[in-house]
């Protein structure tokens, strides 16, 4: 048995006159476990005919309780040690994730027919699961859910079936797909078949994408194979303290390479949001993070034959940003926050970030302008200058793909020194990862709009949706420098020899410093040779940006005739 599984089986309502229900022991008078008197019992007492067939009215009576049952759940004591745990029951979630009163279920009567194990002894309602859709804000959401409580959701055959059935109207509804996972892997006691339903999860996981959103939230454990269907969705939420994932638990890596480490420490919401970066959000309390989760529905559309929903802009379109003059310093080697800079700019200063403690150096997000959903790719100076490195470059990449899927278009801001240098960088595949947000940038077809802020150097300027690799329209505020290093080291590598031979070498190094910045990167260079559009106050950032989303809404463009793209490794 799954070590996993909930407190006690689940029985069934006896059928009217006697007739034992399908798969089901001879049923007794009396009560079920919710301790609802059976529609047999109360015809027996009533009309005192308990041979008689049943009547509508008696099999409607019946029907009810089964859903009673089905609803109910495996009893107090499992809902119980559920709260005991810190976490909600599953149709706790649901009642935060849809709209009041618009949740649909299907399958509520679903038991699996495994048997061997005792399994042919615990049959209940739902086996685990529970599948439908509803309302987000107004707007169709399909979703699954499972139950802890039940085999400690872990899945089984018939289990794997109602997500399948689910999952394939989510995407030919053409409308998004969020997952409650609280399960503890395949259930062993069904072997292939646990593992055989995993992989149609996984089939459709790949499918749906870039068709339909969607979001995994993890509300509890997520064990084996069970945690790729997360990592092959569009968002992964966790909550800090309750829910965890890994391939391997610790027990396993304690047997094969020694290490003690506990569940929290090899797959708990802090290692995955900072360090291995398979988390997007992490919350506190499965209240805030089922509340996120809505919100982020808000900004994005159904599918990916629809742009993303507008909403009503009280933050007025031509808002002059003075606050931008102050928090960006002119001087290009002091540091700043990226994140007010772009809370000026969105509307109301909402912004959503995305994977915000991982790869810090790039900073992901979605907001608003105007009242149309936009993504925004910004370096972020106050966290290593704002380098690019191999899991910045993989983040950001990441981000652009799901956003050009989804038709957000795409804001970059840039103010970038370069690449992160060193062995370990290289090593580690600099080469091939950096390629990776090129290739997602060359491969968009969003509206894309490219703001330098300040510095822009080398392949890191055109790796940052420059206008050589297909940027809509690119604009620089006063003082950017745009240039293949900046000017120090252009200096010392250009005018090496006449530094050596001369008499003052470093007058003269600052000499033709300064000349090769005077010459090569003012701030207006780029702009005299068309690479920027234009010069911008900053202040009018926020104006700029709207009036440039309005005009390229309307912007459609197709790929080449291929099957698919072989993006970098």
């Amino acid at each position: 048995m799954s070590v996993y599984e909930a407190e006690r089986p689940t029985t069934s309502p006896v059928r009217p006159a006697g007739a034992p229900h399908p798969a089901e022991p001879e049923p007794t008078a009396g009560t079920t476990e919710t301790g609802a008197t059976t529609a047999a019992s109360t015809t027996a007492e009533t009309t005192g005919a308990a041979q008689e067939a049943p009547t509508l009215a008696q099999l409607t009576a019946e029907l009810a309780a089964l859903h009673a049952l089905a609803t109910a759940g495996p009893g107090e004591a499992a809902t119980e040690a559920q709260h005991r745990r810190g976490k909600l029951t599953v149709r706790e979630r649901l009642d935060l994730l849809f709209d009041e009163g618009t949740f649909t279920e299907i399958e509520p009567l679903r038991r699996h027919r495994a048997s061997g194990f005792g399994l042919e002894d615990r049959r209940p309602y739902t086996d685990g699961v529970v599948t439908g859709w509803g309302l987000v804000d107004g707007r169709r959401v399909f979703a699954y859910a499972h139950d802890f409580r039940i085999f400690g959701g872990a899945l089984g055959e018939a289990h794997a079936q109602k997500i399948h059935k689910l999952m394939d109207l989510a995407a030919a509804a053409g409308a998004p797909l969020v997952s409650l996972n609280d399960g503890a892997g395949a259930r062993i006691q069904e072997g292939i078949s646990a593992l055989a339903g995993y992989g149609g999860i996984f089939q459709r996981n790949v499918r749906a994408s870039g068709v339909i959103p969607q979001i995994s939230v993890m509300l509890g454990p997520c064990a084996g194979g069970a945690a790729y269907s997360p990592s092959l969705t569009d968002f992964v939420f966790m909550v800090r303290a309750t829910s965890q994932m890994f391939v391997t638990g610790p027990d396993v890596v304690r047997a094969v390479t020694g290490e003690q480490v506990t569940h929290e420490e090899l797959g708990g919401a802090e290692v995955h949001a900072a360090r291995s970066g398979v988390a997007a959000f992490v919350h506190d309390d499965e209240e805030t993070c089922l509340a996120e989760v809505r919100y982020l529905l808000s900004l994005l559309p159904a599918n990916n034959r629809e742009h993303p929903p507008e909403t009503p802009c009280d933050d007025p379109v031509d808002r002059r940003c003075e606050a931008l003059l102050e928090l960006v310093p002119a001087e290009s080697r002091r540091g700043y926050d990226i994140r007010p800079v772009i809370a000026e700019i969105v509307d109301d200063g909402d912004v959503t970030e995305v994977h915000e403690l991982w790869a810090p150096n790039v900073v992901c997000a979605l907001a608003r302008l105007g009242g149309q959903t936009v993504g925004i790719v910004a370096n972020q100076p106050s966290v290593y200058a704002g380098v690019l490195d191999i899991e910045a470059a993989q983040k950001a990449a990441r981000f652009v793909q799901f956003c050009d899927a989804f038709n957000v278009p795409l804001v970059t801001l840039v103010d970038v020194p370069g690449f992160l240098p060193g062995v370990d960088q290289e090593h580690g595949g600099i080469i091939r990862h950096g390629a990776k947000l090129l290739y997602a940038y060359c491969n968009a077809t969003v509206p894309r709009i490219q703001v330098i802020l300040r510095k822009a150097y080398g392949g890191a300027y055109i790796v940052m949706d420059s206008r050589s690799v297909g940027c809509d329209l690119s604009f620089a505020w006063p003082g950017n420098e745009v240039a293949v290093m900046g000017a120090e080291g252009a200096a010392n590598v250009v005018f090496r020899r006449q530094i050596a031979a001369a008499d003052d070498p470093e007058a003269t190094r600052e000499r033709l410093v300064e000349e090769y910045r005077s010459e090569l990167m003012h701030p207006y260079y780029a702009a005299e040779r068309g690479l920027v559009d234009d010069v911008i106050d900053p202040a009018d950032t926020r104006r700029v940006l709207i009036d440039a989303l309005t005009t390229l809404r309307a912007v459609h463009r197709t790929g080449p005739a291929r099957k698919h793209g072989n993006q970098p490794q």
